[in-house]
């Protein structure tokens, strides 16, 4: 819960017995000057919700006069909500969509969409790419950074529409620290600690653990457990040479949930008229395999040296090795059969048995220079900097169907196509495990990358800013498949490497002090292989060795006000963003491909966060979109014109307001219908789940400060117990729905 702190402490015993013994001395000093100097008395005002500044080194600006849309969730908002995952917290920034997979497969980890583009693979901690399919907590995360935009100068190839940036607890001087306990509905428990220790004038240690085990929400036997540590060092906190020393490790041990069938939900469509009338299943069924379970191990250590020269002028070495192993077996479901209409006990699912064993690398080193200087009358504040990476990802491929060793793998020796009673599914239904067949994945990117930003103040009116990022990158996959007769082949390695150039421009007008209008205007490139470094052989894939890179331009305008005394920010931005060369059937008779697609969006956000009064806080987004894809065409040559799961509408609200040792609040997130079937001419009565309807999700929180030292606090989700689909698959034939009214009871300490 987030309260005004004010500066003012109660005098000690011994300087009020000073005080008293000075009162005769302080009479004779009234009585020769009878008037005293008046004298204003300042107190640092805190506003938990707002930032002034990105921690990001790169932003040269405050948030005010930064011409971009950039939103900072700071911590004290997801102590408010008791949110525990990255996924929790984006549900404060408007235009962002969650994502499920293709047919049978299940997407891992955070995987969604903003401004229409996918952006799971433009995930960053503390500036550095995060890779790996993991859920991502958020126990040693300071504020999470929501950079909105093509964002290429700032962090490289594939960012179509921005980047989300996690800012990790680092020790600070002073002994700060706090802990958290919670219990809730569906077995939720979860403890948190973060503990900060000075140790003399320059040394500071902090430690952030992490543990929850919890039932999911309306499911049966799907189960999440995880444990987190982050241990860190500061040395020289006081001193112009800083160097940190900090670590995360989490582990994960999940029952991984594949969904539900969409029968009986509006839209549902099936040939046979039974089916196509039939009642919903059980929210609550399980149609997964007691084998099924998802492993996760992620670690990263980083090492940070920061030294001020004075005068603005910070040097920065920041050097990252990190790891993530997923090792899962999920049992999906796909399309239902019906062989006796009339009876529906009889019906079946057809299950999809998905293996993943995938294993993430990345070792990073960045330096970069803070720099403030004049040429005559311009101000700059420049920064540059020196980036090297090295990406990996490998999969190792699996029998998907049937089982069995590599050898029989695509023989009919072993189970085929499973399936499971479409309204009693029974988990313990015993299938065959999944065996490696010696295929797999292994690709990486190297890249060697400088970059500059700077700002001129051309005067008290007019900013200048801009960025250039130059990098040349190479990305090598290596793979092997099996052929029918089981046997294993080598396949040629591919490797493709090219230089960018991304950069972005922006001017700021400061009509006053409080205020900034800004236009914007930026390019960035995605090219082969960005995501998983998987590059491909095929004519028709946007991974292919031959195709170019992706362009992405954005153009923005927009304004920003800190209102009430700098204690309310209210921001609003209308945009363009047009991503080309993208792939497109152009001959269905010949099944040629050319890279003539582009997909436009168009939109307009608008953001209010900060106090409204001392006591009443508020963040609120709402971002309007309109998508469309240009000269896009499919396998059948027919051309699609929308673009999927990408919302026409969405919208967040949070508020609480304090009085005395209470406080309330609560918050309203809605979203508007999603569309699957963007294929022009499509007749949507024979299709299956064309769309996600739209949905509201309505959260409250109540809190009392029982002492300094302990406040309560219960939070309840979807209060009204709004039943709606989180997420679509692709075919249509499976979704995930929104957890029900759950509630969880927080104590959390000061100490």
């Amino acid at each position: 819960m987030a309260h005004i702190r004010s500066r003012k402490h109660p005098a000690p015993s011994h300087l009020l017995a000073l005080m008293a013994a000075a009162m005769p001395v302080a009479v004779h000093a009234q009585e020769a000057e009878k008037t005293l100097p008046a004298m204003t008395v300042t107190a640092d005002v805190d506003v938990p919700f707002k930032a002034e500044k990105s921690a990001n080194t790169k932003f040269t600006q405050p948030l005010l006069d930064t011409p971009q849309t950039v939103q900072v969730i700071k911590k004290e908002i997801l102590q408010e909500q008791g949110a525990a995952t990255l996924m929790e917290a984006l549900r404060n920034t408007p235009g962002i969509t969650m994502q499920l997979g293709e047919n049978g497969n299940t997407a891992a980890g955070d995987a969604f969409s903003m401004r229409g583009f996918s952006t799971e693979g433009a995930t960053f901690v503390d500036g550095i790419r995060d890779l790996g399919a993991v859920t991502r907590d958020v126990f040693n995360v300071e504020q999470v950074e929501v950079v909105k935009g093509p964002a290429g100068s700032d962090i490289g190839r594939g960012s179509q529409s921005g980047y989300i940036n996690l800012i990790s607890k680092l020790p600070q001087a002073g002994d700060i620290n706090s802990a958290s306990v919670a219990v809730g509905t569906d077995e939720y428990k979860r403890i948190t600690a973060d503990l900060n220790k000075q140790v003399g004038d320059n040394l500071a240690f902090r430690l952030n653990v992490m543990g929850q085990d919890a039932d999911v929400a309306g499911r049966d036997y799907v189960h999440n457990r995880s444990f987190g540590v982050a241990p860190s060092l500061a040395w020289g906190l006081n001193s112009p040479t800083r160097f940190y020393l900090f670590s995360q490790h989490v582990r994960q041990d999940n029952v991984p949930d594949g969904g539900i069938p969409t029968v009986g939900m509006p839209g549902f469509y099936n040939a046979i008229d039974e089916v196509r009338g039939a009642p919903k299943v059980d929210r609550e069924n399980f149609y997964g395999n007691h084998r099924d379970y998802e492993k996760v191990d992620a670690d990263m250590v980083t090492a940070k040296v920061e030294h001020d020269f004075g005068g603005g002028t910070v040097l920065r070495n920041v050097t990252r090795y990190g790891r993530t192993k997923m090792d899962r077996r999920l049992t999906g479901i796909n399309a239902i059969t019906a062989a006796n209409p009339a009876d529906p006990s009889s019906w079946v699912v057809a299950q999809t048995r998905q293996g993943i064993d995938r294993l993430n690398e990345i070792a990073a080193n960045q330096t970069s220079l803070n720099m403030e200087f004049n040429t005559g009358a311009i101000t700059h504040t420049l920064v540059t900097g020196l980036e090297f990476m090295y990406e990996r990802q490998r999969d190792d491929n699996f029998c998907t169907t049937k089982g069995g060793t590599r050898n029989n793998c695509l023989t009919a020796q072993t189970l085929v196509a499973p399936t499971i009673n479409l309204y009693a599914p029974n988990p313990a239904v015993e299938l065959s495990e999944l065996q490696k067949t010696g295929a797999y994945t292994d690709g990486n990117t190297t890249t060697a990358a400088l970059y500059a930003f700077d700002t001129l103040k051309l005067s008290e009116r007019w900013m200048l800013s801009g960025g250039v990022r130059f990098e040349r990158y190479r990305t090598s996959t290596e793979s092997a498949t099996v052929t029918a007769a089981g046997a294993l082949v080598q396949n040629d390695n591919l490797r493709v490497s090219d230089n960018l150039f991304s950069w972005k421009l922006g001017a700021v007008y400061k009509p006053a002090t409080n205020g900034s209008i800004y236009a914007a205007y930026a390019k960035s490139l995605t090219p082969p292989g960005s995501a998983s470094f998987a590059l491909s052989s095929s004519a028709s894939s946007a991974n292919g060795t031959d195709m170019k890179a992706q362009e992405t331009v954005n153009m923005e305008l927009g304004t920003k006000w800190e209102l009430l005394d700098k204690r309310l920010n209210v921001s609003s931005a209308i945009y363009r963003t047009e991503n080309e060369n993208q792939v497109s059937l152009v001959d269905a008779v010949t099944n040629t491909y050319a890279q003539q697609g582009k997909t436009r969006v168009d939109g307009i956000e608008l953001s209010a966060v900060g106090q409204l009064t001392n006591f009443w806080q508020v963040s609120a987004g709402v971002a309007r979109m309109w998508t469309k894809q240009l000269s896009q065409y499919g396998t059948a040559g027919v051309q699609s014109s929308g673009v999927r799961w990408a919302p026409d509408l969405t919208a967040t609200l949070w508020s609480s307001y304090t009085l005395g040792d209470f406080t309330l609040g609560g918050g309203v997130r809605y979203v508007s219908e999603q569309k699957r079937v963007v294929t022009d001419g499509t007749n949507l009565a024979t299709e299956n789940m064309p769309k996600i309807p739209s949905y509201w999700v309505t959260d409250l929180m109540a809190a009392y400060k029982v002492s300094k030292n302990l406040n309560l606090r219960l939070n309840v989700y979807n209060l009204f117990d709004k039943e709606y689909i989180s997420t679509l698959n692709n075919s249509g034939a499976r979704a995930t729905l929104g957890a029900p009214r759950t509630a969880i009871l927080s104590a959390n300490f000061q100490f």
